[in-house]
């Protein structure tokens, strides 16, 4: 190896030993080792390690750009309803954390096998959240559930990954008198890879992921509000159940009575069903307060709410503690006339922690120290926050109301994405034309704003993505990688099922630190020459490529989506190698021990 590829070698171990130490974010240590190789290259003359060119290759990668622009998709169904909607669809309500585990992963497995995994990943990271806070689970135990079983589900059609696609390609070109390879021939190795890798996730997730939640998870916050909502005529939830409409399960949040044209109806059952125009009074903290606002065919009991001068989508929820000069001390919300003061609505009260539960909203006679559940426009902190009328004015995080009216055009959106996606190859249209087009979309038909497909961009993960293409690059370029993976397959000393497993052990570790599709280029030419040496077929090793290039889950660089939930579920670096090493194992066993059987190796 020349000491270009020992530089490389050594700094692509030091970002390993940071990323496991957990004292360096990812970002930041792709980013460091990128900067470090290019000043090595630019320093010594002749150097062949990481150009300029290279480097920030990373950041026009198909791949990293595609991740980005589904960032405004997801955008547009969140701010439409349409993630909740699909959640609930596809999701439901299971009743142990196995049961969303395992609905979680066959789910995840089925749609990942026709169409890309990664706008998948990021398609559902927010729908998981979502889930998991209605179902008080951890989304720690969720996150990399989501991740690897998109990846085995990938694994069996051609179009389930990138990799698969690219490996065909070569495959084509390269031998152009044998058949290419089919639709569904990788199925073969990876159906069963899918059922045993999934059967060891849900067994090592259960045992080794940590079950991390916030420093204030839902339900502690010490604040407790009575939130009043109507039933709108000409939403869905008429004739619903309670259960049916969704309104049994919610964290931290429970249903008290519902007011029925005067009626008092106490102790609500969940068979109950919903009429226009009934108010359910819910009890809870103002995070479950969030979601509540959130479901569509609710709307804030007081007719109030209407008559605010800015549109709903640009509302939020604002938490204002009133201060002793206040003028609406010792007058009632009513008597205040505080919306045409403020341009804001009282939704709720809470005092000294408590919920007011003796009087409605209007007839509350304010205090100091009161704390106030407002929905005011979105400049409402910015105006108010140096006025000594309040204590503390406090922005509700994602707060702002949903688009509901817009939903069906959101999912209409995603459908036709993944449509064209999955069918459009024949014409040209790969999974970045799609996603560009389904984001336009979302602009255009107002499903989500400018401003706020701008802030839903999470520029960490793309960075770290971005990092990680420069730092496979130049295990490539630097030749330290072909090195490695032609001295482990000479270990094989001729096997040829040996030598089928070090071409699985060799694509597979190279996948850990390189960019998948880079590793399945670089180990396929030197495959198909060790197969020919053997006197081997082929195919069985262009298969196996497919398998071990995606099948990599012991660190976060390994694959893309593994670090697009690294954040969301609270992750460190030793938590990836603790599931993904015995899960590298198994597929490991399924597909060097099946492969041969499908495909003989010594048959053509």
């Amino acid at each position: 190896m020349t000491w270009e590829g020992w530089v490389v070698v050594t700094i692509t171990l030091g970002v390993l030993v940071a990323l496991a130490t957990g004292k360096v974010a990812v970002d930041v240590a792709m980013v460091g080792a990128v900067v470090l190789m290019v000043l090595i290259d630019l320093a010594v003359p002749g150097a062949n390690i990481l150009s300029t060119k290279d480097a920030l290759g990373g950041m026009s990668n198909e791949g990293m750009i595609t991740v980005a622009i589904m960032y405004v998709v997801v955008c547009g169904l969140r701010e439409t309803g349409g993630i909740a909607w699909i959640g609930r669809r596809l999701l439901g309500h299971p009743k142990t954390l196995l049961g969303a585990q395992l609905r979680l992963c066959a789910q995840s497995m089925v749609l990942s096998a026709f169409m890309n995994n990664t706008p998948l990943v990021a398609m559902f990271i927010p729908v998981v959240q979502d889930w998991c806070k209605r179902l008080s689970i951890s989304a720690s135990k969720m996150m990399i559930p989501l991740s690897f079983a998109t990846v085995l589900g990938g694994t069996c059609t051609i179009i389930g990954t990138s990799t698969n696609l690219i490996v065909s390609g070569l495959w084509s070109a390269h031998f152009k008198d044998r058949a290419a390879i089919g639709f569904f021939d990788i199925a073969w190795i990876g159906v069963p890879s899918a059922i045993a890798g999934g059967v060891v996730l849900i067994l090592m997730t259960r045992w080794f992921l940590p079950e991390r939640k916030p420093v204030l998870a839902i339900g502690d916050d010490s604040r407790s509000y009575t939130v009043e909502m109507e039933v709108d005529p000409a939403a869905g939830l008429v004739g619903q159940t309670i259960a049916q409409a969704g309104l049994r399960n919610l964290p931290s949040l429970y249903l008290a009575e519902i007011d029925r044209a005067g009626a008092v109806l106490p102790a609500v059952g969940p068979d109950e069903k919903l009429l226009a125009g009934d108010r359910l009074v819910f009890v809870g903290v103002v995070d479950s307060v969030v979601e509540l606002q959130k479901i569509r065919g609710l709307r804030p009991a007081t007719n109030q709410v209407v008559k605010l001068d800015a549109p709903r989508p640009q509302r939020c929820l604002v938490e204002a503690v009133l201060s002793r000069t206040n003028p609406l001390i010792g007058k009632t919300v009513k008597e205040g006339r505080f919306r045409s003061m403020y341009n804001a609505v009282v939704i709720a009260v809470a005092r000294d922690g408590h919920r007011i539960t003796d009087k409605k909203i209007g007839d509350i006679e304010l205090q100091a120290g009161d704390t106030l559940l407002l929905e005011a426009h979105r400049s409402f902190q910015e105006q108010y926050k140096n006025s000594r009328e309040w204590l503390l004015l406090s922005a509700v995080q994602d707060s702002t109301p949903l688009r509901h009216e817009r939903a069906i055009m959101a999912i209409a959106i995603l459908v036709g994405m993944v449509l064209l996606a999955v069918f459009g190859e024949r014409w040209g249209v790969s999974m970045i034309h799609a996603a560009a087009l389904a984001a336009g979309l979302m602009l255009i038909t107002r499903c989500c704003s400018g401003s706020q497909a701008r802030s839903a961009v999470d520029w960490q993960v793309l960075i770290a993505i971005a990092g990680g293409f420069g730092l496979g690059k130049a295990m490539e370029t630097s030749g330290a990688a072909g090195v490695i993976a032609e001295r482990l397959i000479a270990i094989a000393q001729g096997d040829p099922w040996v030598t089928l497993g070090m071409v699985y052990l060799v694509t597979m570790l190279l996948s850990e630190i390189l960019s998948n599709n880079a590793a399945a280029m670089l180990v396929f030419p030197i495959a198909m020459g060790a197969a020919e040496k053997v006197g081997a077929d082929p195919l069985p090793f262009a298969i196996t490529i497919m398998m071990a290039a995606s099948a990599c889950f012991m660190t976060p660089i390994g694959y893309q989506t593994h670090m697009m939930v690294m954040g969301p579920g609270g992750y460190r670096f030793a938590d990836f190698t603790r599931v993904g090493f015995p899960l590298n194992l198994a597929v490991m066993a399924v597909t060097v021990g099946l492969t041969p059987l499908v495909w003989p190796l010594t048959g053509r």
